[in-house]
């Protein structure tokens, strides 16, 4: 025995603590965009509450779990944070299986970033759906406002939402912690809504904190300003 718990017993405790609650769901979703745009820096301060100002660079995807209750529901949330390198954009079919939502990220102090948004959405509405064939929700995410002194690029964002229908966007910052609950929450009730809380179709099982640093390969219109 070398003392490391089980992951099937963890799920199975995970499940029986879960019994207070009405309703169990999973979800998976996908945070995406070019690299150095500041997905994992989003990630860990969103489940882990830290920031930090060097990461390595994730090959391929790496991946957190978080637990979110929602009135009566319980929701064992994956977030999967897949590599903004180019060279790995064919591996993309593989890391977006089963996501039932998105958070695609631009940095606000590289204008390229938020041309290469549209790559990447591209790129997701062609091959995630939901189960019934509509498009999964997405929120856009104007990175690293701490350090943007311009003006909001609203007409360019605005454009971007109504052409790959994404739900809301909002301007954050990982280090200052502006906004990533709000757009996480934001996220989590509209894949409650579009799925009417039932579990997604699979899945992988997770341990129980985030795992980051282990790579796991080495129909609406406009969105509104939140």
């Amino acid at each position: 025995m070398n003392g490391r718990p089980n992951i099937a017993d963890m799920d199975y405790n995970m499940m029986t603590t879960s019994r207070d609650y009405t309703k169990d769901v999973q979800f998976k979703f996908l945070i995406i965009g070019d690299f150095g745009v500041g997905k994992t820096a989003i990630v860990r301060r969103y489940v882990d509450g830290r920031f930090s100002s060097k990461y390595k660079i994730t090959i391929g995807a790496d991946f957190a779990l978080k637990h979110i209750t929602r009135d009566e529901t319980h929701i064992k949330l994956q977030i999967w944070d897949i590599a903004g390198n180019e060279r790995f954009g064919y591996m993309t079919r593989v890391y977006f299986k089963y996501a039932v939502a998105a958070v695609v990220v631009f940095d606000l102090t590289r204008s390229t970033t938020i041309q290469s948004a549209s790559k990447w959405l591209r790129d997701l509405r062609e091959k995630v759906t939901l189960s019934d064939g509509t498009a999964v929700p997405v929120v856009l995410l104007a990175n690293k406002c701490d350090i943007y002194n311009s003006s909001l690029p609203t007409d360019s964002i605005n454009k971007l939402c109504k052409e790959y229908r994404i739900d809301a966007w909002f301007a954050t910052s990982a280090k200052d912690n502006v906004n990533i609950d709000q757009a996480f929450n934001f996220l989590i009730d509209r894949s409650l809504q579009v799925t009417n809380c039932e579990p997604t179709r699979e899945g992988i099982a997770l341990d129980e904190k985030s795992i980051f640093n282990k790579n796991i390969y080495k129909n609406q219109g406009c969105c509104k300003i939140l």
